[in-house]
């Protein structure tokens, strides 16, 4: 069977279409490639903070332990001595 004009049309139609669809398919994948990207960047840059920050709460904890040997050592020494010695 001979096909006819309006099938070619239809099928010139139905080709741009697609073509349309899959244009705007790849500029939204890359969109999103960009995003995923972007957040990608900003968990890294998140975990080098969450290191840092878990770094200085070390300190601080040994910091915390030293000042508290530090009174612990001072009120050994004060106990059983006269409150108003100087």
């Amino acid at each position: 069977m001979p096909e006819g004009p309006i099938a070619h049309g239809e099928l010139a139609a139905l080709t741009r279409r697609f073509e349309e669809v899959a244009e705007k398919t790849d500029r939204e994948f890359g969109i999103i490639k960009s995003d995923l990207t972007a957040v990608r960047l900003q968990v890294g840059n998140l975990d080098q903070k969450v290191d840092r920050l878990e770094s200085r709460l070390d300190e601080l904890g040994q910091k915390m332990d030293r000042n508290q040997a530090q009174i612990v050592e001072l009120l050994t020494r004060l106990v059983g001595q006269d409150p108003n010695a100087g």
